[in-house]
C-alpha cells in the first residue's frame, strides 16, 4: 500500500472512530421504529428480553461503565471495530479464494 493510499485509510479509520464514538451519543433517545410501533398499537407491555440481552454491548452501552455517555460511545466504536475486522476478514479470505482458483487454472 502506497503513502497515499495509507493516509486515506488512516483518515476514514479516524472518521468512523469519531462518528461511532461522539455521534453515537448524541443520537435520539426515542423509541426505534420496531419500539415505536409496538407502543403505537399498544402491546409492548408484553415484550421480552431477547436472547442477547444480558450480552456485554446491550442497549447500546458497555455494560459495567457507569457514565452513559461513555457508555454508548464506547459501544459504538466496540461495535465499529467488530464489523472492520470481520469485513477485513472477508476480504482476505476472498483474495485467498480468487489466488488459489488463479493457481489452479493456470496449471
Amino acid at each position: 500500500m502506497d503513502r497515499r493510499n495509507r493516509a486515506l485509510l488512516i483518515a476514514g479509520l479516524v472518521v468512523t472512530a469519531l462518528l461511532a464514538g461522539v455521534v453515537s451519543t448524541i443520537a435520539s433517545s426515542q423509541p426505534d421504529g420496531l419500539e415505536r410501533v409496538a407502543i403505537d398499537e399498544g402491546f409492548d407491555d408484553s415484550a421480552t428480553d431477547g436472547a442477547t440481552s444480558d450480552s456485554p454491548l446491550a442497549d447500546y452501552a458497555v455494560e459495567g461503565v457507569e457514565n452513559d455517555r461513555v457508555g454508548t460511545g464506547l459501544a459504538g466504536i466496540i461495535g465499529t471495530v467488530v464489523t472492520m475486522a470481520a469485513m477485513i476478514g472477508l476480504l482476505y479470505g476472498a483474495r485467498a479464494l480468487r489466488r488459489r482458483d488463479n493457481t489452479s487454472a493456470d496449471a
